[in-house]
């Protein structure tokens, strides 16, 4: 041990237990002993123990009224009481007194072993076992990586490295954290090869094997479940990355339980004009733009890009042959949020209630632009944190509860996830280009060839085509495009925020969980 373990073990008996005491010597811990109540408080206010055994049947000062007195002292010092008695009266004001863990006499040095064990060295065991956990799957993984992956084997290397991270988060070894994040980026460089390789013919139908994108989730998933019993509530957060999901999980699970745990594909560019249009469209963002010219804006014009979301679902439905009442609520402000759930039972005599809720996606852009929420979202982990504290105080949270508590069906699902950028690519275009980050389109684009996907035919990836040269580039792993003029600052400002519209596993592999109430 590389700090020993300081033990005051008080018993009016301490003699009888010096076996007990030099067989945790030997072990490495350091043990002081008091035969009375006040004199393991004086001991304790002299010394930096980190627990104390304390016997609850001593003359004078008890222990019950010594565990009061050393919670004065220093309240967060565990206590482990050894009592004679199992009387429950004893135990249940021993317990109320904030005791670690309780022992029955006799005991035996195995049981004192294992009571130290579960409360110092739990942390560090658990860190240790995660660690190690980690060390054999990072091998396997690595393996995988050099294979020629399906789209689901990306999504199950998507699921582990996911594990692995919010494993790794809550151990104190850092060096493995580090490990991660580096096969991390290994694999969203393979998983960039791997989209340029594919994507083009999953969306012309030459892949028997493509997997459900933006545009076939509606009638892959959804429409399939809307033939049971009772209302489905469709939510799609915005922006909602896997492991987001996986923080907010627990959450959920104190009203549903989980039917299906699926991850699909958004389409590219991951961003919500493209994305969510084609998910509520079914159809492809060239489709879009043919079908309804007059509601589908490009980068260019000026306007709202998804405003007629509900008009694209209701022609979905319809051509899916669902003909179901539904309604659709776009939320994008708290009091919104708030309205919505105190008229929630307007919504339980439709079949299908469609809930958008942009809070995560407002959450990156403010990270993007307030400092204070930078600060408070500093990297993956504190991401993800406010995130789940956002949606425990939020009125989702009570809109959720309240679809539980009416025995209506749930899905969680998302138009596109996101990536932290690390690494600026330059690029140059003219006035016209948009300025999102992760994906640019438009006429004699220059750009560094490496680290993008590019589309020379926009209608390949049944995109729009706003000119006879207009071609679309993809940023690939965490690259964000910078341009020449201003570089410096435009790096230093947009460096380590999260960002989507490009090629990545955050940004295109992305959650549909469907709940039942408990």
């Amino acid at each position: 041990m590389m700090d020993k373990i300081q033990i005051l073990w008080a018993d009016d008996e301490i003699e009888l237990l010096k076996p007990h005491v030099l067989f945790l010597q030997e072990k490495g811990y350091l043990v002081q002993t008091a035969n009375s109540g006040d004199g393991a408080l004086d001991l304790i206010r002299k010394n930096n123990f980190d627990i104390v055994f304390l016997d609850e049947n001593m003359p004078g000062l008890s222990g019950l009224e010594t565990l009061t007195r050393i919670k004065g002292i220093k309240n967060d010092l565990p206590v482990v009481m050894i009592t004679k008695s199992e009387e429950e009266q004893i135990m249940e004001d021993a317990i109320g007194s904030k005791i670690s863990d309780y022992l029955i006499k006799p005991v035996n040095p195995n049981q004192i072993l294992l009571s130290l064990k579960k409360i110092l060295d739990n942390k560090r065991l658990v860190s240790e076992k995660t660690t190690s956990g980690y060390q054999q799957e990072f091998r396997s993984i690595g393996m995988t990586l050099s294979d020629r992956l399906s789209q689901e084997e990306w999504k199950e290397v998507y699921k582990k490295l996911v594990y692995w991270e919010l494993e790794l988060q809550k151990s104190s070894d850092q060096s493995m954290f580090e490990i991660l994040q580096m096969q991390k980026h290994e694999a969203n460089a393979q998983f960039g090869k791997f989209i340029e390789g594919n994507y083009v013919n999953w969306l012309n139908g030459k892949d028997k094997n493509a997997p459900t994108l933006s545009h076939t989730l509606i009638k892959n998933k959804v429409i399939p479940l809307l033939d049971g019993e009772g209302p489905v509530f469709l939510v799609l957060i915005d922006n909602l990355r896997y492991d987001q999901w996986k923080v907010l999980q627990p959450v959920f699970h104190n009203y549903f339980k989980t039917d299906k745990e699926e991850l699909f594909y958004s389409i590219l560019p991951t961003a919500t004009q493209y994305a969510r249009n084609a998910l509520f469209a079914g159809l492809l963002p060239s489709e879009i733009e043919k079908m309804f010219p007059n509601s589908w804006l490009n980068d260019e014009e000026e306007g709202g890009k998804n405003m007629h979301e509900e008009q694209f679902l209701a022609a979905n439905l319809k051509r899916l042959g669902k003909d179901v009442k539904y309604s659709y609520n776009k939320i994008t402000n708290h009091a919104a949020g708030k309205k919505l759930s105190e008229n929630f039972n307007n919504l339980m005599g439709n079949k299908l209630n469609v809930i958008v809720y942009n809070f995560v996606d407002m959450l990156s852009h403010a990270r993007t632009e307030m400092e204070v929420i930078r600060e408070l979202a500093d990297d993956e982990a504190a991401y993800r944190s406010i995130t789940l504290s956002w949606f425990e105080h939020s009125p989702l949270h009570e809109i959720i509860k309240s679809i539980a508590e009416k025995k209506g069906r749930l899905i969680i699902t998302t138009d596109h996830g996101t990536i932290k950028v690390t690494e600026p690519s330059k690029v140059v275009g003219d006035k016209n280009v948009n300025t999102n980050l992760r994906y640019k389109q438009g006429k004699s684009l220059d750009y560094v060839k490496r680290d993008v996907f590019e589309v020379r035919k926009p209608e390949d990836a049944f995109l729009p085509k706003q000119h006879v040269s207009t071609a679309f580039i993809f940023a690939k792993e965490d690259k964000f495009f910078a341009y020449p003029n201003n570089y410096n600052y435009y790096v230093s400002y947009y460096r380590n925020t999260f960002q989507h519209g490009g090629i990545s596993m955050e940004e295109m592999i992305i959650p549909f969980i469907a709940l039942s109430p408990k």
